[in-house]
Parts: structure tokens; sequence; C-alpha cells
């Protein structure tokens, strides 16, 4: 299915973190950080999150930072994504309370999440069966020995209905940016990319691979962030990309749902709106930085982009300093 590169009146995302301890603050954070992102860019709380554990105590994380649950794990309270946080120690959170709970969950929430060993728990409950899935690469052996009735793949993230299920932290970072982009566009996505400054946007494309090869449009996105002062052409970017310019476009199409120069666009307003929030840059400069021949076209650009010119937007930041 071809993405659509931006999307609007789409209901928020309930989303419930079941931590247990020494599960791992990276995959944690790398599901938090996009989602936080993702909510500074649209203007709104689109994702929703709640902190649990089994009993509504306090957890530590592998590294021992302590995470104060909102709550105690309610089977009944319903939520769109519920992700199973767990890292070392996940034979010992294997206990028949924990598996009836999650089965219990499982009728509650749309889509169950497992991160890191997380999947082990959910396979031991029964939630995994007849599926394909994958855990933290060094636990696979032993999950595909334990758990006969599931195709266990070596791969970064795997969906597989309402299941999904990451290899560690990494991949939890490559799912939700997945998420994002399903949610609320590729340009959103590509935004948070730039916040977070991630270099590649089609990570998830190649989530069968530890070392996925760049692509023409991973390339031709490379060459558009390290040319917003002075755009490069379609033509150009085609020779960086090494992918003949109707390739190139119809490559575009199938990974973000628009073209070439609507991207490159978004890069460069994007970076504009970077320096009119942290800079006191003048319009004229602005403009200068991010590939616009004069304020004025910079302006129009921007209006049609955010609603308010510039100028407007950096007297509201400057006023709440």
């Amino acid at each position: 299915m071809i993405p659509k590169w931006t999307k609007s009146d789409i209901a928020s995302i309930t989303v419930q973190f079941l931590l247990f301890d020494r599960f791992s603050n990276m995959c944690l954070a790398n599901c938090l950080e996009p989602m936080r992102a993702a909510n500074t860019l649209v203007g709104r709380e689109f994702y929703r999150w709640r902190f649990l554990s089994l009993s509504g105590d306090t957890v530590a994380s592998s590294s021992g930072l302590p995470i104060l649950p909102h709550a105690a794990l309610d089977p009944e309270k319903p939520c769109d994504f519920l992700f199973v946080v767990a890292s070392y120690d996940f034979l010992k959170h294997d206990t028949a309370d924990c598996r009836r709970r999650l089965r219990a969950c499982s009728k509650s929430c749309k889509v169950m999440v497992g991160l890191d060993t997380g999947p082990w728990l959910m396979a031991s409950a029964g939630l995994l069966a007849g599926r394909r899935a994958t855990l933290h690469w060094e636990t696979l052996d032993s999950f595909s020995e334990r758990f006969l009735n599931i195709d266990t793949v070596r791969h970064r993230v795997v969906k597989d209905n309402n299941r999904i299920t990451c290899a560690g932290a990494m991949s939890a970072f490559d799912l939700t940016r997945s998420m994002i982009e399903d949610h609320l566009g590729s340009a959103v996505a590509l935004d948070v990319d730039a916040m977070l400054l991630r270099d590649d946007p089609l990570a998830l494309q190649h989530r069968g691979k530890s070392k996925p090869s760049t692509s023409p449009v991973q390339r031709a996105i490379a060459a558009m962030q390290s040319n917003i002062e002075q755009p490069l052409s379609l033509n150009d970017l085609s020779k960086i990309a090494a992918c003949p310019p109707k390739t190139l476009l119809r490559r575009f199409k199938v990974a973000f749902g628009t073209t070439p120069i609507q991207v490159y666009r978004h890069i460069r307003l994007t970076n504009a709106r970077q320096l009119v929030e942290s800079t006191s840059l003048s319009t004229s400069e602005i403009a200068l930085r991010s590939g616009y021949e004069s304020a004025a076209a910079l302006s129009r650009a921007f209006r049609l982009r955010f609603g308010v010119s510039p100028r407007e937007l950096s007297k509201t930041y400057r006023s709440a300093r």
C-alpha cells in the first residue's frame, strides 16, 4: 500500500507500556521520544501513554533508572497499543499470573507489542501461537526451540495481524517511526527524523537485514538534507541516487506517496521553521539558508505549510521566552 504524504482528522492513540524489572531503558526511550516528537510536530497530544507494572509498584531499568508507574495493569482497561517491555530476567517474570493477565489484556487492547524479550512473555501466554515473531537475537535460538508453534524469524520487526514483535532497542525506533507514518503520514515521519537527527527514513523496509544497504530514495534524501541552501535539480538528485529521474519519481511515490520535489520542499521548510524557532536571524537570512531566493518567496511557502508567516511565528516564540 502506498503511504499517504499527510493525514488529518485522526483520533488520538492510547498507548500503555507494561514495564518489567530490568527492562531496557533504550527500548522505552526509542518508543517514547518519536511519539513525543510527533506530538510536538502536530501540536496536540496525539499519542497518549501510561506506564504500568503488574503490581503498580516502582520498576527499575537494567541501568537502574526507577520508574513509578501510573497504575497496576488492569486487563479491563482498553487501549490501542499495549507494549510489553522486558529485557533481563524474563524467565523470572514468566509466571502463571503474568500469563493469565496478558491473555486477559489481549482482549482489551487492539494491538499488543513485544519489545526485546517481551515476546517471550507473550508467547508463553499463548498469544503468538501460529504466528511469525522475533525477539532479541541473543534469545532467538532458545525461543524457537521452546515455542515450536511459532514461526521464529531473525528480523528486526515482525508484524502479524494485531501482534508486533521487536528484536531490541533500535528496532523499537524503527517500529515507532513506522507507526507515526501510518497514523500521521510520511511528512510528519520525516520531520521526526529531522528532529531526532535520524538519516535513514526507510529502515523498516530493511527489517530483515542487520546492515541494510542504501537505496536510491535514501541516497536522494541524504542529498536533499545536505543541500538545503542550494537545492539540487531532479536530474542532479537522480545522478546522486544512481537512478533515472522517472524511476526515482516512481520510487518516491511508493515510499512516501508524493514526489521528490515535494519531499525536498518539505525538508527545506522544516529547516526554515527550526531556524525561526531557535535563532534571531532575519527572514531574508533564513530564506537564503533554506534555499529560497527571497524573503517573500519563503513567506508564501511558509504560510501555505504552517498557516503563519515566519515573522509572525518568530514574534510568538520571542514573546514566550
